[in-house]
């Protein structure tokens, strides 16, 4: 059973990804609804693996994902972190990978394929 961290503005994703995750075994054991808040409960909670949205509004000059994904990465390089995207955003999880993501899921999320995604992170 992992420890889980879940970054998303909406209110609706971070549910449904809540009862994905847990479905799976794992425990969520905090939410962020912006890239800053998922910093500063990163360094808190320290878990086991982040789910990341990437796009998500401006708090505190930390951007987005991409930025939170960066400002994490550099409190703890084996930070497992994987990105939650749209179609379309492709640069994007170029940039959040290069940054140090460990891999990404789209939209809308299919319980099959956040569970393989999950189960390659080793956790």
């Amino acid at each position: 059973m992992a420890t889980v961290l879940i970054a998303d503005d909406a209110k609706i994703m971070r549910i449904n990804l809540k009862k994905m995750i847990e479905a799976m075994g794992h425990n969520v054991i905090a939410e962020a609804e912006n890239g800053f808040d998922a910093i500063e409960k990163y360094k808190l909670f320290k878990p086991d693996f982040v789910t990341m949205d990437i796009t998500m509004p401006n708090v505190n000059e930390v951007e987005d994902g991409i930025e939170a994904v960066s400002r994490i990465m550099m409190h703890d390089i084996k930070a497992k972190i994987i990105m939650v995207t749209s179609h379309g955003e492709q640069n994007k999880v170029i940039r959040a990978i290069q940054n140090g993501a460990a891999n990404y899921i789209l939209k809308p999320i299919k319980f099959d394929k956040l569970e393989e995604v999950v189960n390659k992170l080793g956790v």
